[in-house]
């Protein structure tokens, strides 16, 4: 009895991972179907609007905010890269939001005078606390600024000059449009290994699942950064709120249940920093994840309340919960050799055959995503080379992320952790910022162990076809385990 108990929540956690495998074959779809209308439909709104930007005084005023918190690597890269954006500087105001606590602050104000004596109207901010870390800053910032739109930028981007003359447009053509989000592009994604697969994903993220969720009227987010806001949209949602740690997310569905839209432009490509270290990556997801679960548990009841169509709420749920296959995928990690034993080694082939069809389709729908994005940006297919990498650390950090939701489930409160930038990778005299590796690593590595045992169980009882699901398992697992791990001893 209790190896059919298992079997029910084993087929329970293949059917998630099913459909959420699924949901991405139909992102691909709607990102094509959709395609060529959203691209006229832009064209058409920046063609309304051009007269407005022949002539300067017509312009509208903009805030760019820069957060920053302990950036001495990359703060005077961003801060140079917005003052060079072209727009009057009578009409750009920048706010450099600086909480830092180090060197920063000196790198900050010589920057800030150098652009003042220039015309640059640069102000610099800083709080007597960290008080709602990012999103209280941001809130700060945006109750004195003078722009009518709000253009935000992490401390690792690096914008074009022409980015607001393509991105106000938009929002100037559709007074209900809340804010703009452009495309992130790479600085460093020929790193390493682990900066090429986080390309990969990133480019099927923006690529296919925004474009998709902007231009079919579906809940779409706003990413944090490279992107414009309209300061009276943030105003009406209720502001900047820092009971979530994806600050970025929360405040995107509030303005679109408050009958505000989103927009995306795929063509602006604004190039960031990938965190480079296994470290880093894992801190920076450990805050999406838990962000993400505590934005749904706090939005998404009132999002089924809403007057948004079914798909729509459908694809809400799904974008808000994605992060929920994490713990998924370690259940069933755990589970398969349980499984195995307890029913004597005795699984039907025709049920092994459902069972790894589905994972099939859970596993390649990801994949299809990641290809069509590459396809779509015209990017060097053998890039593509890196996607194995890509599913092995996507499963690698399960065990971290399962601790996220865990924690937004749970309703434990943490911190707003910053990721580490490097910045000129080439510059010897880079400031070196700690992630703490806590004792996760080790039992990484002790769930790639158990699955390597798992899989030499199955090949052992001739059941071949769940060899590969358990190899990208070992492999995940332990390689990022091990990454983890040396990485906190050398810096230990």
């Amino acid at each position: 009895m209790m190896g059919y108990g298992l079997l029910c929540i084993y087929v329970l956690c293949i059917s998630a991972l099913f459909v959420y495998g699924v949901n991405c074959y139909y992102m691909v779809w709607r990102f094509w179907k959709t395609r060529g209308a959203a691209g006229i439909r832009i064209r058409r709104q920046v063609d309304a609007v051009q007269s407005i930007f022949n002539d300067d005084d017509q312009l509208p005023h903009v805030t760019t905010q820069i957060p920053l918190y302990n950036e001495a690597n990359v703060a005077e890269r961003v801060i140079r890269a917005v003052a060079a954006i072209d727009y009057p500087a009578s009409k750009h105001e920048i706010q450099i939001l600086d909480d830092s606590t180090d060197e920063t602050r000196v790198i900050v104000d010589a920057v800030a005078e150098a652009l003042r004596s220039t015309g640059k109207d640069v102000q610099v901010f800083r709080r007597d606390s960290r008080d709602g870390f990012k999103a209280g800053a941001l809130a700060a910032g945006l109750k004195v600024c003078k722009g009518e739109f709000v253009a935000i930028f992490d401390s690792d981007f690096v914008p074009q000059q022409d980015y607001l003359r393509q991105m106000i447009p938009p929002l100037l053509a559709d007074t209900k449009l809340a804010f703009v989000q452009a495309r992130w592009g790479h600085l460093n994604d020929a790193h390493s290994f682990l900066t090429q697969a986080q390309s990969i994903g990133i480019d099927g993220h923006f690529m296919i699942e925004q474009s998709a969720r902007a231009t079919n009227g579906f809940f779409m987010n706003f990413n944090g950064t490279a992107g414009v806001w309209r300061k009276s949209a943030i105003e009406d949602a209720g502001g900047w709120q820092a009971d979530t740690l994806t600050e970025d997310m929360d405040l995107s569905y509030r303005c679109q249940l408050a009958g505000w839209r989103a927009g995306f432009l795929a063509d602006v490509v604004v190039p960031a920093e990938l965190p480079q270290t296994y470290t880093a990556f894992k801190s920076q997801q450990f805050r999406w994840a838990k962000g993400s679960i505590q934005t749904a548990m706090k939005l998404f009841p009132q999002v089924l309340r809403s007057k948004a169509g079914v798909m729509a709420k459908i694809q809400a749920f799904l974008h808000l919960t994605h992060y929920s296959i994490h713990p998924v995928m370690v259940v069933l990690s755990v589970l398969t050799l349980p499984v195995l034993l307890t029913l004597s080694v005795n699984v039907p082939w025709q049920m092994m055959v459902v069972f790894m069809g589905c994972i099939l389709v859970a596993i390649c729908g990801p994949s299809s995503l990641y290809i069509t994005s590459q396809i779509a940006t015209k990017s060097r297919m053998k890039k593509l080379f890196y996607l194995p990498v890509l599913m092995c650390v996507g499963v690698g950090i399960a065990l971290s992320n399962s601790r996220a939701v865990v924690e937004a489930l749970l309703k434990v409160k943490s911190g707003f952790v910053r990721t580490p930038k490097s910045g000129d990778a080439n510059n010897q005299q880079c400031r070196t910022y700690r992630v703490k590796t806590p004792i996760l690593p080790v039992f990484e590595i002790l769930l790639g162990c158990y699955c390597m045992i798992s899989l030499l169980f199955y090949l052992h009882a001739k059941h071949y076809m769940v060899g590969p699901f358990l190899l990208i398992y070992t492999c995940g697992f332990l390689w990022v385990g091990i990454r983890s791990f040396r990485e906190g001893y050398e810096k230990g």
